[in-house]
């Protein structure tokens, strides 16, 4: 289905994994991290995941696999919020990407009828 809320969905999760994948030093200190060569790996991994999943959105996918998105940022936003609880150095870190993964994760409600 590819309604014009899907678009903008798609659209702005193509711009985060955009940035994720080309710009992940910087998010990572933004978000109060340290820039090291793992968190810049594991920054456009994330990217990586969220363009493939904007360019599904936007492609219209078929109902039957339409819950698979939410599944899987409902388990990104699981694994942030672990990483925040298990190390405090990161816990900015993995409570802004857990915020952002249930923002995404919640967004399809906003435009299912």
């Amino acid at each position: 289905m590819r309604r014009p809320a899907n678009l903008v969905l798609a659209s702005t999760r193509a711009a985060w994994g955009l940035a994720l994948l080309t710009v992940p030093g910087p998010l990572v200190r933004w978000a109060g991290g340290d820039d090291t060569k793992r968190a810049r790996a594991v920054g456009r991994v994330l990217g990586a995941r969220h363009l493939v999943q904007a360019g599904l959105v936007a492609a219209g996918w078929p109902p039957a696999v339409w819950p698979l998105g939410p599944a899987a940022d409902v388990a990104h936003a699981a694994t942030a919020a672990g990483l925040a609880v298990v190390d405090r150095r990161w816990r900015r870190v993995g409570m802004i990407d857990a915020t952002v993964a249930t923002s995404f994760a919640a967004s399809p409600l906003l435009v299912r009828r």
